[in-house]
Order: C-alpha cells, then structure tokens, then sequence
C-alpha cells in the first residue's frame, strides 16, 4: 500500500542510525539519506536478493494454512523493540515511563468516529450497529497500568516486512500515515497490536485473491497471531525486556488499528476496505 507523504522531520534517518549503532541487523542496511530542509528526498539502503513483500508471501501462507514464520516474525519484532529500547547517540533515553494520564483513549475514540463518518453503504451500517462494541475494547485505556514508552516502528504490518534469501527484514520506518500527533513514544503494544492484526488482514487478501476458503483462513489467524504473539513475548524475556509489553492494552491497540486501516482506505485506498471489514466481521459475527 502507497502511503501519502510525511511533513518533515522524517524519523526513518534518525531510526536507522540508531538500529545501526545498537546492532539491529534485520532490515535493509541504510547507505545514504538525501534530505532538504528536513525534508527526506531519497533513502539508499542495501539490495535484498528474492526480497518479497510481506502482503504476497504472507498471503500465500494463509492460503497454504503455514504458520511456522508467525512465531519467526514475533521474534523478529521482540528483537526490534530491544534495540529501541537500549540507549544510543541518536536515542539517549529510549525509554520512557509512561505518564499516570494518556491521550490514548482520546485517540481511538477519534479514530472510531473518523471510521464511521467515512464507511458508508452496508459496511457503514453494519459498523454503526457495533460501534459501542468497539468503544468497549478502548476502556482499558483510560484506566491502564503504566507501560513504558519507546520510539516504536509505528506502522508495523506485514507488508513492511520483506522476506529474502538470508530471512526477514523490517522496512519502511516512515510511522503510521493515519496518526497525524508528534508523539514518537508509544507502547510496544502498538506495533504488536498492528502487526498481529496485520496477519489477519493477509488472511482475508488470501480469501479474496487466492480464492481461500473463508473458515479455514479464520482458523488459520487464530493459530498465527496466537503464535506471533507467544514468540514476541518469550523472545522479549529472553532479551531481559519483559516489561517493555502491557498486553492488557493488545486488543484495544487492534481495535483502534482497524479504524485506521477504514481511514486509511477511504482516505487512500478504497479497494482495501474489504480486509479491515472482514477482520472486524470475523470479531463480531
């Protein structure tokens, strides 16, 4: 998917030399940023040989019914956030305590009514009518347990992450077109929220373009997000960074993620409405 442009500053340079320095080796090793007034003109990163992108290959195993790369992927996000959460030149302070009140509630309730104000037709109907089931999910927000904060990917899906001949590689640190707020520290949760509900967005692209049959991709997303999930959360006891995820806040994160996937479309992309709305059907059926 085509993103719009962002506003200067462009966070991908100051991303990248920060993973760079820390060691994170899992994306396309950055070469040159050609900037003007803050403004990022062009990104020289490395050449992955049989580089595919995570919306056709994703698909493809939604298709097959394969899960055996979600918990690769959960991993790979794991080591993602140590390296943003461990203290570099470019990232002094990489984590940061997360203040007693947040705008977070705030942010998906705008979300949801942005979503219905842009969904018409059926789907706006069909939306409309689980409205408050969605509102639901966001309440944990408002009354949370403090999580700490890092500079997360920001759009973290599978279409940012490439598989090549040497593995997987994160791409694309541009943040979430959606989000047009400054704040850079979030919960891990985000990224893992969006990425796991990307899985289930590939299930419904392996439903309409590769003819899958509908209950077993829906069987299919349970065992892949339950398994990304799983792995994150072991890969980041492994790295001595367990408390960098509140999982509490995982499924209000998703919910506000399918609003801006209906904004993204409507504002972008009206051919994609199709897998946010399949994913929030298969939630509310």
């Amino acid at each position: 998917m085509a993103h719009p442009a962002r506003p200067p500053p462009h966070p991908a340079p100051e991303m990248f030399a920060h993973l760079t320095s820390v060691g994170f080796t899992a994306t396309a090793t950055p070469y040159a940023a050609i900037t003007r007034g803050g403004e990022l003109l062009a990104l020289v990163t490395r050449y992955l040989p049989g580089a595919r992108d995570g919306w056709e290959w994703c698909a493809e195993e939604a298709a097959a019914g394969r899960t055996a790369f979600a918990g690769e992927l959960g991993a790979l996000a794991a080591d993602l956030h140590a390296a943003l959460a461990t203290p570099s030149a470019a990232f002094p302070d990489p984590v940061r305590p997360s203040p007693a009140r947040t705008s977070w509630p705030t942010r998906a309730e705008a979300a949801l009514r942005e979503a219905l104000e842009l969904t018409d037709g059926e789907d706006g109907e069909w939306l409309a009518a689980r409205a408050h089931l969605l509102a639901e999910r966001f309440r944990v927000l408002a009354d949370h347990d403090a999580t700490p904060l890092i500079r997360i990917h920001g759009d973290l899906h599978v279409g940012q992450i490439l598989r090549w001949r040497d593995g997987y590689a994160v791409i694309d640190f541009d943040g979430n077109p959606t989000v047009s707020d400054t704040d850079l520290f979030q919960p891990a949760a985000r990224d893992l929220a969006q990425l796991s509900t990307s899985l289930e967005h590939a299930g419904q692209v392996a439903i309409k373009r590769r003819g899958a049959d509908p209950a077993e991709v829906g069987q299919w997303a349970v065992r892949a997000t339950s398994s990304l999930e799983d792995a994150y959360i072991r890969r980041l006891h492994e790295l001595g960074h367990a408390r960098l995820l509140h999982d509490g806040l995982l499924r209000a994160f998703a919910a506000e993620q399918e609003c801006r996937e209906l904004i993204y479309a409507a504002r972008h992309l009206p051919r994609w409405r199709y897998a946010p709305m399949g994913v929030l059907r298969s939630w509310y059926r």
